[in-house]
């Protein structure tokens, strides 16, 4: 996000589509017309954000490139579409399971995404619940699915977008996001209840799956040996490398992932990417993230990325639910516990790709 002259940073966009506009998946502000209206984003579609992106990324730069270019990212996924060449790459920092439809119901793609054929009496696609005058929930969709495509988005858009993916152990993530939810945190983020399929681990699993599957990423694994045997003769890597950053990692050594991460997706490294110290960069990131606020506090009241003093160690089942319940009471810490165990799997599942140094 700090690299302000050669990438254009956007942050968590797909979340418009997800939860406000006329094609919108989640169900967290189904009954609440009004809070979908206010958000600004009512009218967003799946479609209009790739617009954005399109129009952002054949934007003329206005400035020289930094000689020392810096990035700092917290994703799920990062897409990197291609941009043009007088034009800034764009960085995304989403959430994975805006793509996908939640609670495993069975994806097609998203209205208006849909290629439309002409002469069967339509001259558009279908793209909300208030066509025609009513009003149910948008979701399922009257499209059709791809072969084995778990998102809303065509194979051939996906294709567009260099994915990383970055994962944090359930046990830290899920009563995190819990915290986001409850009082009094949740009249700053307007998330008034805890919903166990926005912790998004099976949607993270299926799309790197899928990607896997289709060649789009993979096989060779980011910072981790063992490549030669997916490479040519030249011993350079085919295709996009799978990328996986794990948050603790992350923060056990912050130049070592960021160095390797940036190897992977081709940005120069410099140790400057690792803080956000300047008045520019803490403007950037403030007006980034104001539309979730609450879920960002700790980052903007930061100014860098520094080691911690020691890794971090994993506390027992016992001392974790007797935490949770005394922060939480008992429901919720039981809520929270049920949710960590749905997710491991994919979460040990998606860790064995992380990169290593």
């Amino acid at each position: 996000m700090t690299q302000h002259d050669t990438l254009q940073c956007i942050h968590e966009p797909f979340g418009d589509a997800f939860y406000y506009g006329p094609e919108r998946l989640s169900s967290r502000y189904e009954n609440d017309p009004k809070a979908r209206e206010e958000s600004g984003f009512s009218q967003s579609t799946y479609h209009t954000i790739l617009d954005r992106f399109e129009k952002e990324a054949t934007e003329v730069r206005s400035t020289p490139p930094s000689p020392t270019p810096s990035i700092v990212t917290s994703l799920k996924a990062v897409l990197h579409p291609a941009s043009s060449e007088i034009g800034k790459r764009l960085f995304i920092k989403d959430i994975t399971h805006y793509l996908v439809p939640p609670d495993g119901k069975p994806p097609s793609i998203a209205p208006s995404l849909s290629r439309i054929k002409r002469g069967v009496g339509t001259s558009g696609a279908r793209t909300n619940g208030a066509t025609n005058g009513t009003t149910e929930a948008p979701y399922p969709y009257h499209t059709d699915a791809e072969p084995n495509n778990p998102t809303v988005i065509p194979r051939d858009i996906l294709g567009k977008f260099h994915f990383t993916f970055l994962i944090r152990n359930p046990r830290s993530s899920i009563p995190s996001y819990f915290r986001c939810t409850v009082p009094p945190l949740d009249k700053v983020t307007g998330f008034y209840d805890f919903m166990p399929s926005e912790a998004g681990y099976d949607e993270v699993r299926r799309v790197f799956d899928y990607l896997r599957s289709i060649g789009h990423v993979g096989p060779a694994i980011a910072g981790q040996s063992g490549n030669k045997e997916h490479s040519n003769a030249s011993g350079v890597p085919h295709g996009v490398e799978v990328c996986v950053v794990d948050a603790d990692d992350l923060l056990d050594d912050p130049p070592g992932i960021i160095k390797a991460y940036c190897k992977s997706v081709g940005i120069e490294y410099h140790p400057d990417m690792l803080k956000w110290d300047t008045e520019a960069d803490q403007y950037q990131a403030k007006d980034a993230f104001e539309k979730w606020q609450g879920f960002h506090e700790d980052v903007l009241h930061s100014s860098g990325l520094h080691p911690r003093g020691h890794k971090k160690k994993l506390k027992s089942v016992e001392r974790e639910n007797a935490e949770w319940q005394e922060k939480y009471g008992e429901e919720g810490a039981k809520v929270i516990r049920e949710t960590v165990d749905a997710n491991m799997k994919d979460y040990e599942y998606l860790k064995q790709f992380a990169i290593k140094v």
